[in-house]
């Protein structure tokens, strides 16, 4: 298996240690989530074993985190606190633009955006839905978000906060963009 990476140093083994201490979990309960046993984890972490692709991919689904991510994955320094807004990461597209606090979620118990609505902009018609919960205020512009069969229009200091699980939709409403600032429980982005 090519464990290639964005940084020549960090190796297999080493990638997912970070990836699982981040997320919290110890060897053992990783192993449980990706019904492999214990000493499988150790020992890729130890670089004394190359998994499968398959078997790659069952551990990192207990983390979870795809392999794409896994390769591309680069460590942030624990230490980082501040952040300037050109090192927010962009994770949206489009007339959307949603840019992360912090390069990576792992590790993290949530995430939290600079969101950006342009004129017209939707998460679509097919609400989305995710395990969790989430909450924002909205800081220029107008935005409909819809949470289950509820509906309303929020503008400049109007806040929500809702269990995640219900299915949900953001429109932008209104001649300029919409700026929200929210938060959600677990990282979903």
């Amino acid at each position: 298996m090519n464990t290639e990476n964005s940084d020549p140093d960090l190796r297999l083994g080493e990638r997912l240690r970070i990836l699982r201490e981040r997320a919290g979990l110890s060897q053992r309960a990783l192993a449980k989530r990706a019904s492999v046993t214990n000493a499988t984890i150790s020992l890729v972490e130890a670089d004394k074993m190359n998994p499968s692709v398959g078997a790659l991919r069952r551990i990192l689904d207990g983390i979870p985190v795809s392999l794409s991510e896994f390769f591309a994955f680069e460590p942030e320094p624990e230490q980082t606190i501040f952040y300037e807004a050109a090192d927010l990461p962009e994770v949206g597209k489009g007339k959307l633009s949603f840019r992360r606090v912090g390069q990576s979620q792992f590790g993290r118990a949530m995430t939290i955006l600079h969101e950006r609505y342009e004129p017209g902009a939707d998460t679509g018609r097919v609400m989305y839905r995710h395990e969790g919960e989430e909450g924002g205020v909205v800081i220029s512009g107008r935005i409909e978000i819809t949470v289950g069969e509820e509906r309303r229009i929020l503008g400049p200091g109007d806040a929500y906060y809702f269990d995640s699980r219900k299915p949900h939709r953001f429109r932008q409403v209104g001649p300029e963009p919409c700026v929200i600032v929210s938060a959600c429980t677990p990282p979903t982005f």
